[in-house]
């Protein structure tokens, strides 16, 4: 195993092991729940918005490592972005974890996010990867419904 998968493993069971920004905001100004049927994961996202900026945001729910991890690594990356920013962050993402696996990854403003290429591989996980960026964008349009991966 190459020394970059194994510390993106790292990365990712540490995020699943100590979850950042795993809470409910009291009160958010937006939320929304998610839920991938395939495997079972459901996360709540919960926003708090401010003249277009995400002031704060945290998730609760269960699901698998890659799926705790995405939404601990989302949560750290959106917090002080505005909603634009936000939604070109989850269209790279989004691409990212999409692409052909022969596909360069470009980092770019990914960063950590980037520890996700490797989902490319196993297309039953990029679901468990992308569930907490579609439930975030759900809350952001203020949706209601539960935001399926299906």
């Amino acid at each position: 195993m190459s020394d970059l998968r194994e510390l993106y493993q790292e990365v990712i069971l540490d995020h699943n092991k100590r979850p950042r920004n795993f809470r409910a905001l009291d009160p958010p100004s937006q939320k929304a729940e998610g839920f991938n049927p395939l495997c079972g994961d459901r996360i709540t996202v919960h926003l708090r918005l401010k003249d277009g900026v995400i002031e704060d945001v945290s998730f609760e729910g269960s699901g698998c490592a890659i799926s705790k991890a995405s939404a601990s690594l989302m949560t750290d990356a959106l917090k002080g972005r505005s909603v634009g920013e936000a939604d070109a962050l989850f269209q790279e993402f989004h691409r990212m974890v999409t692409a052909p696996v022969d596909a360069p990854v470009e980092i770019g403003r990914l960063d950590k996010l980037a520890v996700f290429s490797g989902v490319r591989e196993y297309p039953v996980r990029v679901k468990c990867a992308s569930l907490a960026w579609h439930t975030l964008r759900a809350a952001l349009e203020a949706k209601e419904d539960v935001v399926s991966t299906e």
